[in-house]
């Protein structure tokens, strides 16, 4: 399954994500398919970037976002979605 969530970047104490399409089983920072955009909770304002094009298009090929990012894009970008339910 594959599965849009936070690949987290960045050093100790100073954390920044990008938001990654990638295989459920793959490791948090292995392999990805596809970079989609990052977010930087360290800089203020807060810094958020989405293709929201490419998010259409997975979502619509099937891929679910975690929990995590569906929060972020309901709050940034103000789109309902469904977060990964677990199994």
């Amino acid at each position: 399954m594959v599965v849009i969530r936070l690949q987290r970047r960045g050093t100790k104490k100073v954390p920044h994500h990008r938001i990654v399409v990638a295989d459920r089983q793959r490791a948090q920072g292995g392999r990805t398919l596809e970079i989609l955009g990052h977010y930087n909770p360290a800089r203020d304002p807060v810094v958020f970037e989405l293709d929201e094009s490419r998010l259409a298009y997975w979502v619509s090929y099937g891929a679910q976002m975690s929990e995590a990012v569906a929060r972020l894009v309901k709050r940034f970008k103000h789109i309902s979605v469904k977060p990964l339910t677990s199994s």
